[in-house]
């Protein structure tokens, strides 16, 4: 019998996101540049906090364009401190633009910030035949050398355990249960 997987239960809007985005792969630069903010924005919170946060993650940052953000003066990301649809920390709001600055320059030296991360996996999902949730690891090789990646390349929040759920959102890794018609690759 089908299932979906359990963590996605608790809301219509999480049944949602796990259905239409989670785990499905994507190439699109501006919505990996979104998934590194608010994956970033997760640290030491629920995913369900941000996805109900996410419309105001939006209008904050500019609709994640990464061009608009490595432009915002300290003026603005201040002023984003009082902003009551997004996370109120500091390091994660100032680590934005300088995120999106070196997100701009991925996309200079590789053409695009998707060809850079699919690089690391010769542009096909890590397809994981998971069977129970407890089995989903935190982190594994493969985060800790894009985590390392990142932060050499000037990135903050960008530890291992961030970057799997990353790759897990992106769909570079699949995730999902074996028993979930969403495994599917």
């Amino acid at each position: 019998m089908e299932t979906r997987c359990p963590w996605c239960l608790a809301t219509p809007e999480y049944i949602r996101y796990h259905d239409e985005e989670w785990g499905k792969p994507q190439h699109d630069d501006r919505a990996l540049f979104e998934f590194l903010i608010l994956e970033g924005a997760q640290a030491g919170l629920s995913w369900r906090t941000i996805l109900e946060k996410r419309a105001g993650y939006r209008k904050a940052f500019a609709n994640f364009d990464p061009a608009k953000v490595a432009r915002f003066s300290d003026a603005k990301l201040e002023k984003l401190m009082l902003e009551p649809g997004i996370v109120r920390n500091r390091l994660k709001i100032w680590s934005a633009r300088s995120n999106a600055q070196a997100f701009l320059e991925v996309q200079k030296e590789f053409g695009s910030f998707d060809a850079y991360l699919w690089g690391f996996v010769d542009r096909k999902p890590v397809n994981n035949k998971v069977r129970a949730s407890g089995a989903v690891p935190a982190k594994t090789g493969l985060s800790d050398r894009i985590s390392k990646d990142l932060l050499r390349r000037g990135f903050k929040f960008v530890g291992s355990t961030i970057v799997y759920a990353y790759l897990q959102a992106v769909g570079v890794v699949n995730d999902h249960l074996v028993s979930c018609p969403s495994h599917r690759p």
